[in-house]
């Protein structure tokens, strides 16, 4: 049940993780050059530079990503008191 009520969470974490994760590639770019980054779609593209801002993109979104649905799920806890996904099971000593 309590993961049928995080989806709200769930949807709203992706939404920031992404403005997130577009400003955090933006900084990032702009400290290796002062154009913008390239797009795949670009005719004449430095495919080194290509490679890099693409790298750059998908790490930034996937540490938003990371970061903010473990921030909701602390949240959603604190809320319910349950903890909405999989928990690893506990060794007994």
């Amino acid at each position: 049940m309590s993961r049928f009520l995080f989806v709200p969470f769930s949807i709203a974490g992706g939404l920031v993780a992404g403005l997130v994760a577009k400003k955090l590639f933006e900084a990032a770019w702009g400290l290796i050059d002062s154009e913008d980054a390239p797009e795949p779609e670009e005719r004449d593209v430095n495919l080194g530079k290509l490679a890099a801002a693409l790298a750059i993109e998908g790490a930034a979104f996937r540490v938003a990503k990371g970061l903010i649905d473990h921030a909701s799920r602390r949240s959603f806890e604190r809320a319910t008191g349950s903890w909405p996904g999989e928990q690893p099971e506990r060794q007994e000593a």
